[in-house]
């Protein structure tokens, strides 16, 4: 079975947050805020799959919402790491990119999902 572009991009993502996290915590030392990260942004596409398998088209807008919620956290988390200096410039606009990519995305979602549900 083919995986769709959200599924996809959400995995590849949170790959790119767990080696993020890693080196935070190995090579920064930092572990408050970057468990932070790794739990919003590892989220995005946890709640994605659950959305694919809820059992209702409302329980599907509820978990791609907490999907949307999770990315624009994880932006947070980026640009505070990035403002105090425990994220470079460069890692972090990519990773910024990505989950800006991902909120549109998924915001996109879920605006049709609630429309075809009305």
């Amino acid at each position: 079975m083919k995986e769709n572009v959200i599924q996809q991009k959400s995995f590849v993502f949170a790959i790119r947050i767990v080696n993020a996290y890693k080196y935070l915590t190995e090579q920064k030392k930092e572990f408050v805020l970057s468990k932070q990260l790794l739990r919003s942004g590892t989220s995005i596409g946890a709640n994605v799959e659950e959305a694919i398998g809820g059992q209702s088209k409302n329980d599907f807008i509820a978990k791609i919402s907490i999907s949307y919620k999770e990315a624009r956290e994880t932006k947070y988390w980026l640009n505070l790491l990035t403002a105090t200096d425990y994220l470079d410039e460069k890692l972090s606009k990519s990773l910024i990119n990505d989950a800006e990519e991902l909120s549109k995305i998924l915001s996109s979602i879920l605006l049709s999902s609630k429309q075809n549900n009305s």
